[in-house]
């Protein structure tokens, strides 16, 4: 599939009209379902084999975000090579009482992945505990770019962000 194909095909099976409130706080008349996409393994492994030419070379994990960048983390971590860890909003409060589920993230090179960027406020949260913990964080992969203000957010925060597909101008919007 390439890369037209797949933009058109993550398209028809989330995008949903209507009226929603984002995590930003903003409401929107567009909606991408973002799990309609990550649950088909078609598409998943086709998003997976598209975001694996926008993972830098030094990257030693990839990291995904709690809950729906998980999926996408898995994929690209089969797809790469490279090992996954999964990142929790918080971390947990018993047990291990991790942040960051799977290998070490202290001293290594680790690149975010995330399904959907509108402001990065969850990245940015995310982004600053995994450095507490000892990660090396430059980079940020997304499959859509929802909102400029995403990647100025994270530009701020000294993180690059790499999107597979811009909702302005990539993502049909009809």
């Amino acid at each position: 599939m390439n890369k037209l194909e797949l933009e058109k095909a993550i398209y028809h099976a989330a995008q949903l009209t209507g009226s929603f409130k984002l995590r930003s706080g903003q409401v929107s008349n567009h909606y991408f379902d973002k799990f309609q996409f990550e649950s088909d393994p078609r598409l998943l492994s086709e998003i997976a084999q598209n975001l694996k030419h926008l993972v830098p070379s030094n990257t030693e994990i990839i990291a995904g975000i709690e809950m729906g960048a998980i999926p996408i983390a898995t994929a690209l971590s089969l797809a790469t090579g490279i090992p996954a860890v999964f990142v929790r909003k918080q971390a947990k409060a018993y047990g291990t009482c991790k942040l960051a589920e799977g290998a070490d993230i202290s001293g290594k090179q680790v690149c975010i992945i995330e399904d959907i960027v509108t402001t990065g406020g969850q990245i940015i949260q995310s982004a600053r505990e995994l450095a507490r913990y000892g990660a090396i964080l430059k980079t940020v992969l997304c499959v859509i770019e929802r909102d400029p203000r995403g990647r100025i957010n994270l530009e701020n925060e000294h993180l690059e962000l790499l999107s597979l597909f811009h909702m302005d101008h990539s993502i049909p919007q009809q």
